[in-house]
């Protein structure tokens, strides 16, 4: 791509070299503004859920192996509707159980607890969830959970919306009393 950018760049005028690298660089920053922070450490992620007072998404999954994983992370989590909706409303936290990649063993044995705590016995699992620490330990308030959803990103963030959207409360209205 820089190859083929520096020949043509080398053919033009000098304010179209300005142009064309500008536009180059305008690319990479947004590509890399449309990726999501996704937390390995839940510790970190509490800090900043807390922080931004917004829930945890706890994504149990087997990343290099589970094929409903795989199909989630295609179907959903790498599209725009969820980079949008992950941005505004929630602090993504991944807990992988890979085969194959390399994890070290702080991050197997937070892992494991996790899904101990969370009675997660299938992949994936998608946990909703608010979080405190007092005196060193971590309470979690379950909003709700949800796995893969058929019908793409819709269809899943309708799910996922169900367990971060809090009732309203409407007033009962008032009966005017009758002489």
């Amino acid at each position: 791509m820089i190859l083929f950018l520096y020949k043509f760049v080398k053919k033009k005028s000098t304010m179209k070299k300005i142009f064309l690298i500008t536009l180059f660089f305008i690319g990479i920053g947004v590509s890399q503004a449309q990726e999501l922070k996704w937390y390995t450490n839940v510790k970190e992620a509490i800090k900043v859920s807390n922080k931004e007072k917004k829930p945890l998404l706890l994504f149990f999954t087997g990343s290099d192996w589970c094929g409903w994983c795989i199909r989630l992370q295609n179907e959903v989590i790498k599209t725009p509707e969820f980079t949008k909706w992950a941005k505004e409303s929630v602090v993504l936290v991944e807990l992988d159980f890979p085969r194959r990649a390399p994890q070290s063993d702080e991050i197997k044995k937070q892992n494991n607890e996790l899904q101990q705590a969370f009675g997660v016995q299938g992949f994936p699992t998608v946990y909703f969830a608010n979080a405190t620490v007092k005196d060193g330990k971590v309470n979690f308030e379950g909003l709700g959970s949800t796995g893969y959803v058929a019908g793409g990103p819709t269809a899943w963030l309708d799910v996922a919306n169900t367990y971060l959207k809090k009732p309203v409360l409407k007033e009962e209205p008032k009966k005017s009393k009758k002489s």
